[in-house]
């Protein structure tokens, strides 16, 4: 008797000790009006969704690698597969027109929030899967809503379809698993540094900050959202400084499940995080979500690209508790989505 009990609880330990691994994502003195997003493949469209949707949060801009207009599937996976990847032209004044009602209807925050951001936009040179033409679909389809000179458009870098680096990951010209190519340039550098301006040179050497793994299921269950995500707080940010926030999307087949820590670790971010005050937020998929993707055409909500998406709602209720200061959190609970 004695050692079947021991072993009860020798299972229940195992079982708390694996819920404890996530600590909670902290709460911090940010500056919400610096919070800025970037995605790649279906982050990239997921940045666009957040950027569009959420505009009065995400005002000061977005950068986009490999991806299109705000609701280029239009709930169409057929869309997706076809049209969204440049196999087939991109109806931009029809979404710019959808985009306009929406806001009209308050589905979306309005467009004119838009009208002093950056856009950054990367496309691949030699991309088998998402054609540069997407991206510039995507460009003229911000042109509608702020200035030409807000935005870039990078597109000379001989990758593959991937995230590049100047210093880590495959040959530029690789399309594998973890999706993070060494091609002599630094994107998240070049992103963060449109999006926010003139920055300190990034740390050269070991990191001062920490990456925190955090349970991300306080702020929602299911909808294709992993169990736990990811965020880089640097030294600074963790005693009180004021830091502003960057949320980074990984893509398809780039979640922790799938390549483990490398695009938390290893896509740059956090090298220029260390010393901007910049703490950068990684969401992470899970169970449920297609090809670990974001959901950008439809496959978890109808209304995936409109405020009441289930994954963008959750990553700002992340946003809103990073904001929180302990004091504010004890006045105001949190928001948790049902389970």
């Amino acid at each position: 008797m004695n050692y079947f009990r021991l072993c009860i609880a020798a299972s229940v330990f195992a079982c708390c000790a694996h819920v404890a691994i996530a600590a909670p994502l902290p709460q911090l003195n940010i500056d919400a009006a610096q919070t800025t997003v970037s995605g790649a493949s279906s982050g990239g469209y997921m940045a666009v969704q957040l950027h569009v949707a959420y505009s009065s949060r995400f005002k000061k801009g977005a950068a986009v690698i490999s991806g299109g207009p705000f609701n280029c599937a239009e709930g169409s996976v057929i869309s997706a597969l076809t049209r969204c990847f440049g196999k087939a032209s991109i109806p931009v004044a029809d979404l710019v027109a959808i985009t306009n009602q929406w806001a009209k209807d308050g589905d979306i925050d309005a467009t004119a929030n838009l009208a002093a951001s950056k856009v950054y936009l990367f496309s691949a040179a030699n991309d088998s899967v998402v054609n540069e033409a997407t991206t510039v679909s995507l460009q003229a389809y911000y042109q509608n809503f702020l200035s030409a000179t807000n935005i870039v458009h990078k597109k000379d870098i001989p990758s593959e379809h991937s995230f590049v680096t100047d210093n880590y990951g495959a040959p530029c010209v690789t399309k594998a698993a973890p999706f993070i190519n060494n091609c002599n340039f630094d994107l998240a550098g070049a992103l963060l540094q449109h999006l926010y301006g003139a920055l300190n040179a990034r740390k050269s050497d070991g990191l001062d900050g920490k990456l925190v793994e955090f349970d991300q299921s306080i702020f929602v269950t299911g909808h294709g959202m992993g169990e736990t995500g990811w965020v880089y707080v640097p030294k600074s940010c963790s005693v009180a400084a004021p830091c502003r926030v960057h949320v980074a999307l990984h893509g398809c087949k780039q979640n922790t499940t799938d390549v483990g820590q490398e695009f938390v670790r290893n896509a740059g971010y956090n090298r220029w995080a260390d010393t901007n005050n910049i703490v950068v937020l990684y969401p992470q998929t899970g169970k449920g979500a297609t090809n670990s993707c974001w959901d950008w055409w439809g496959y978890d909500d109808a209304n995936y690209a409109k405020k009441s998406a289930p994954q963008m709602k959750a990553i700002l209720a992340m946003l809103e508790h990073l904001s929180r200061s302990p004091a504010a959190e004890k006045a105001m609970p949190l928001p948790v989505s049902p389970r």
